[in-house]
């Protein structure tokens, strides 16, 4: 049988949602200033899953200049089109879940742990422990449902 989310994260409450977006409100905060450059720049906003989605524009030069499809900042992503946003979206989401849990520690985290992966693997990105659990779910997804 195919195992089910916890209860919260399938039905939550209005009051741990709105816990979860204030915890991560600083990440996201900085997010939509990134949102707000890109559609200054021709840049498009779409709401997917609770997240808004921003690409084009500002949005775009920067995953061209980073070297990034798509990045998540609470609960804002940003791509580099619609196409890398869909690709996307289900790693992307993990980050968002991640950033629910770690608040305003989520970026301080992530860049720790990238240094430390870093200075023990050579890979900062592939090696880090928050992008690790976002390819194991995207591995766990696309083996489907087990029984």
């Amino acid at each position: 049988t195919m195992s089910r989310a916890p209860r919260e994260r399938r039905n939550p409450t209005r009051l741990g949602r709105a816990a979860r977006y204030t915890w991560a409100a600083p990440t996201s905060a900085f997010g939509l200033t990134v949102g707000v450059l890109t559609l200054a720049t021709r840049g498009r906003a779409q709401v997917r899953r609770g997240v808004i989605e921003f690409h084009g524009g500002f949005a775009s030069w920067l995953a061209d200049r980073f070297g990034f499809a798509a990045m998540t900042l609470g609960h804002v992503i940003i791509g580099c089109d619609p196409l890398s946003l869909d690709r996307c979206r289900d790693h992307e989401h993990v980050h968002v879940r991640q950033v629910e849990r770690w608040g305003p520690f989520f970026l301080p985290a992530y860049v720790v742990a990238g240094v430390w992966s870093w200075c023990r693997t050579r890979s900062a990105y592939y090696e880090n422990p928050f992008e690790r659990e976002a390819f194991g779910e995207d591995a766990r997804r696309r083996r489907g449902p087990t029984a």
